[in-house]
């Protein structure tokens, strides 16, 4: 605990670093930034810190460090792991990167764009398409996550199939390192063969090694056409099936190959009342696909429909919609997106962010769904994933009034992810695909993680924080 009178001088050297006006300490002003997305984290800060500029980044890091005091990088605080909340052992602020949203420049002939980091995802979204261009990460929380954070998780989204995560999206980077040196690596090339990469290692380091304050993002050519098509399936397999046909048939045009179990599709359905259900069968599974093509030449609809017509004389398909209107789209992808939403409405959520070899997804569905179900009978199972890139969530929803407390429910997820890893690691596929470790997930990282591999994380946290001050108690 530190003593008062440094908790002061510390405050005050900040608020001299940002100004008295951006430095909140009164606890209705601290409360939004100190609970996690999913409310099951609840932290204390010394102070929530907002600069403006990375030389007011710097400032504050370096007070920090001088002072001891640890710092937790926070975006928009919408994380699944709870690895923007502060903890309350130590001494800490939140520094909130909300007023650092500048666009700082786009280059056409580059098809780069460089951006704060506190920059919402949407922002950058709009201003590359008001360029002409088109930035392709795509997030159910893309009007408030920030690209500081979707880099600090190497964030997915549902694009992944055609343009990858975040570490493909991402060229160069600036960051505010543990001891308030700043290293300016922006760089917009797409080849430098210097040595290691080493905006790689801050890519999905979840804050742990430095601060994210600006970066350098991939622009691409903007679709001329794009198509959405909702397919009813009769199960996990078909889908299977149907991607294979759609790679042979479309390639790189695939942008998005989604898949949902008929639990969650349903649920979503009633949860969200201004959703309509498109198709008038009920299938056990479906899938949401996107084809794009930035040829105005190309039939893509029947390109589509041909392909739509072979799987259902296939017998892989029972029915199927191609939205007609920019409203039927997002009808369809607002049944998508209202996953989260519905799931928490729908009582104590356990959900796992699994990725296994596409091909086992068929196997992993089957060993998960039945290792819960024998546990816990009253567990509603759902599933719902980015099945072109092996990223399958499953979630298991138990009654909220059985696991009211919050020590209930931690033992219940704890026997839940302990079954869902094994048959994950038994598969070759990994605890986290997207979402992070955060504080969620350390203790499963230990179990199932490479001893080298953790050993070698350590030690790079080591050589850069070595006072271990970079958003502490997250990642490791």
């Amino acid at each position: 605990m530190l003593p008062p009178a440094h908790i002061a001088s510390l405050r005050q050297r900040l608020a001299a670093s940002v100004g008295a006006a951006n430095l909140l300490v009164d606890p209705e002003d601290t409360a939004r930034y100190l609970r996690d997305a999913r409310d099951r984290y609840q932290g204390t800060a010394l102070a929530v810190v907002r600069p403006a500029s990375t030389a007011e980044v710097s400032a504050v890091v370096a007070g920090c460090a001088a002072a001891g005091v640890g710092i937790v990088p926070q975006g928009g605080n919408t994380g699944m792991c709870g690895g923007a909340t502060p903890q309350s052992q130590s001494p800490c602020i939140v520094l909130a990167l909300e007023r650092m949203n500048r666009i700082r420049g786009i280059d056409v002939a580059d098809s780069t764009m460089t951006v704060e980091a506190g920059c919402t995802l949407a922002a950058v979204q709009a201003a590359a398409r008001e360029a002409g261009k088109l930035f392709p990460m795509s997030l159910g929380s893309e009007g408030s996550c920030q690209i500081g954070g979707n880099i600090a998780t190497n964030a997915g989204g549902t694009a992944v199939l055609r343009y990858g995560c975040m570490r493909e999206l991402v060229l160069g980077l600036e960051v505010v390192l543990p001891d308030g040196r700043v290293w300016n690596a922006l760089r917009r090339l797409r080849k430098d063969n210097t040595g290691y990469d080493l905006k790689q290692l801050i890519i999905g380091s979840e804050g742990t090694l430095g601060v994210v304050t600006g970066a350098v993002l991939k622009l691409y050519a903007r679709p001329a056409r794009a198509l959405t098509a909702l397919v009813a399936l009769h199960g996990v397999e078909q889908v299977l099936g149907l991607l294979g046909e759609f790679r042979r048939s479309f390639g790189e045009h695939i942008t998005t190959f989604e898949a949902m179990s008929h639990s969650e599709y349903a649920l979503v359905l009633r949860t969200h009342r201004d959703l309509r259900d498109p198709l008038p069968q009920r299938a056990a599974w479906y899938a949401f696909i996107e084809v794009t093509s930035e040829l105005d030449t190309m039939d893509l609809r029947a390109a589509l429909e041909s392909c739509l017509a072979r799987s259902q004389q296939a017998g892989r398909v029972i029915d199927a919609t191609i939205a007609d209107s920019l409203a039927q789209a997002d009808n369809i992808w607002g049944i998508r997106h209202g996953v989260t939403e519905a799931n928490l409405r729908a009582g104590a959520a356990v959900s796992h962010d699994t990725s296994v070899p596409v091909s086992s997804i068929a196997d992993f569905v089957a060993g998960s769904e039945a290792a819960i179900r024998a546990a816990f009978p009253a567990a509603q199972v759902l599933f719902v994933g980015h099945v072109g890139d092996g990223n399958i969530h499953v979630v298991a929803i138990l009654p909220r009034e059985d696991y009211a407390g919050a020590e209930a429910f931690a033992r219940v997820a704890d026997e839940i992810n302990a079954l869902v890893d094994r048959v994950t690691v038994d598969l070759g596929g990994s605890i986290s695909a997207e979402h992070g470790i955060g504080r969620s997930n350390r203790a499963r990282l230990r179990r199932f993680k490479d001893p080298i591999e953790l050993e070698f994380m350590v030690r790079v946290k080591a050589m850069l924080d070595p006072a271990g001050l970079m958003n502490p108690g997250a990642l490791l």
